[in-house]
């Protein structure tokens, strides 16, 4: 099979550190644009945190390092978004302001170039900090004491960001006028939460627990997660229980004769959706 490839020769410059913006341009990457990663003279902050991650995320990537509060680092900048089509940014507003990268003189500069800005979030708190975390807990995600295991609202932030890319450049094709689109880490994690807000999710919830076949159980060695929600799966567990009626106390004793590997397989191979949950304790 060939690659999907739709954005062959079209350049994308970003000056988006961190995770939502490189994750978007691995991905723009992978799908043919050519990708030009400006960092500060300090570099990008992923490089301390998870120099492997970086590694892998910006590979096919040009990476240049320039400081954007120099005439040179911003004459340098210039010849870049000269030809590119799109420019991915994620500083706060204010910061773009005093780099001169805020839209208004952009596109006076630069009239074919559009601007897909990751934000915290809208007006009028474009200025306020924020991440992962804090985005999540706004909004009831986090489980305390624990950290979410993974950075959900950049990833997700990412793909929005991919998607707002391919939104810009079909609006550009009437009249080849740069667009600005903003995607606003805030609204990613509303969204998100969206589950919960509408009661699906959450402790005692059909898909929070309230549903036997949908939630975690231990098995004789390990934790499993099922996810029998459609009537043929429950009816496969159902013939494992000889005809019983899956409720959660017979569910539980019969996940505690085996191990959550061998239920795992089990489920495998009964087309059933069962996994042992990976870091479990």
């Amino acid at each position: 099979m060939n690659a999907f490839r739709p954005l062959d020769g079209l350049l994308v410059v970003s000056t988006a550190l961190n995770v939502p913006g490189p994750v978007a341009l691995a991905r723009l990457t992978s799908m043919g644009a050519r990708a030009v990663k400006i960092e500060p003279p300090a570099g990008d902050p992923l490089t301390r945190h998870c120099r492997e991650w970086y590694d892998v995320l910006h590979r096919g990537i040009e990476t240049e390092r320039l400081d954007l509060k120099t005439p040179e680092g911003q004459s340098r900048l210039e010849g870049h978004l000269s030809t590119a089509a799109v420019l991915i940014t994620a500083q706060r507003p204010a910061a773009l302001a005093r780099l001169g990268l805020n839209w208004e003189l952009l596109h006076g500069r630069f009239p074919r170039l559009s601007q897909v800005a990751i934000v915290g979030f809208s007006p009028p708190r474009e200025n306020e900090p924020g991440h992962d975390l804090t985005y999540l807990a706004a909004e009831g995600l986090v489980n305390p004491p624990d950290v979410p295991r993974t950075l959900v609202v950049d990833l997700a932030g990412a793909e929005r960001a991919v998607s707002a890319l391919f939104g810009v450049r079909a609006a550009c094709a009437g009249d080849d006028a740069g667009r600005y689109v903003e995607v606003v880490l805030a609204d990613v994690a509303h969204m998100l939460a969206a589950p919960l807000r509408y009661g699906l999710t959450g402790p005692g919830a059909v898909l929070g627990g309230g549903f036997p076949g949908y939630r975690l159980y231990r098995g004789r060695h390990g934790l499993l997660a099922v996810a029998a929600l459609e009537p043929r799966f429950l009816e496969r567990l159902r013939d494992e229980l000889s005809g019983a009626e899956p409720r959660e106390d017979q569910l539980a004793a019969m996940f505690a004769t085996r191990t959550a590997i061998e239920w795992e397989t089990w489920g495998r191979d009964h087309d059933v959706p069962i996994v042992s949950v990976r870091g479990a304790m």
